[in-house]
């Protein structure tokens, strides 16, 4: 996101840290009415046209989806949705994308309330690793052909009673309503934003053997002083890399394994 609708975004996440810092409010409940916004305005073009509308008072349309929002979902989520249309927005879809990291940020809150943060990103991070793995499961969950249902249903059969409610929430979301991102985009902005819940960045390690919880407590430390921020790990074994760990934290990769220093001499033979 650009310019103003980067700083709508950031308002809209202080009003809902400040409304979900009362333990009174559900978060889950919360996410369910955000994520039906998000179907709403992402179906109706011309609505979501109308709410970003710069030449429209902020006030005009706050009033606007206040009369059609009331009565189909609580007041927090109104209040939220009002702020959002108040402010001025770069595009009219941009809009639609903040309230769906919204819907997603108030399910890791619920997550996060209960314990269970960890779970989620760490179940995020093996569910992308075996949709990458199995090409006829991927084909299935991003088909063109089959439903949204259809879908659901896949994934609840994958997912129910093997993972975090919330998980399953989020990823049943993202795949029957993809919004013209790929999978793997998609899961891995989900679990950055978990990452974020904890103000923690994630690396992602691949070693050839699994790491020793001394390891992987020398690793995220030396890694937390390195970048100045709590690091979650997840963890990968391949036993193609020979030896060492590859590090990747965003689009910067460190790499330590034997594999990378054969290739490195080898190029270094043939220069």
């Amino acid at each position: 996101m650009n310019g103003a609708s980067r700083e709508a975004l950031a308002a809209a996440r202080e009003r809902l840290d400040a409304l979900t810092d009362n333990t009174s409010v559900d978060a889950a409940k919360l996410a369910e009415e955000l994520a039906s916004v998000t179907s709403l305005l992402d179906r109706e073009v011309s609505l979501r046209r109308v709410l970003t509308d710069p030449a429209q008072s902020g006030q005009s349309k706050a009033e606007l989806a206040t009369r059609l929002l009331s009565g189909q979902v609580g007041g927090e989520t109104v209040d939220l949705v009002s702020g959002l249309v108040r402010s001025r927005w770069s595009h009219s879809r941009d809009l639609v994308d903040s309230v769906e990291e919204l819907a997603n940020t108030a399910d890791l809150t619920a997550a996060q309330r209960g314990g269970r943060l960890d779970d989620v990103e760490d179940e995020l991070f093996r569910f992308g690793r075996i949709v990458g793995s199995d090409t006829e499961l991927r084909s299935a969950l991003t088909s063109r052909t089959a439903t949204a249902s259809a879908k659901g249903e896949l994934l609840r059969s994958l997912l129910g009673g093997k993972a975090q409610p919330v998980t399953e929430r989020i990823i049943v979301r993202l795949v029957t309503h993809p919004r013209g991102r790929s999978l793997e985009a998609g899961l891995d902005s989900l679990s950055k934003l978990a990452a974020e819940r904890r103000n923690r960045m994630v690396a992602v390690v691949t070693s050839a053997v699994p790491l020793s919880d001394r390891q992987k407590q020398r690793l995220g430390a030396a890694l937390a002083k390195l970048y100045g921020r709590e690091m979650h790990l997840n963890l990968d074994v391949d036993p193609s890399v020979l030896g060492g760990v590859s590090v990747r934290v965003g689009d910067e990769v460190i790499n330590g394994t034997v594999a990378e220093r054969l290739d490195d001499a080898t190029r270094r033979m043939a220069g």
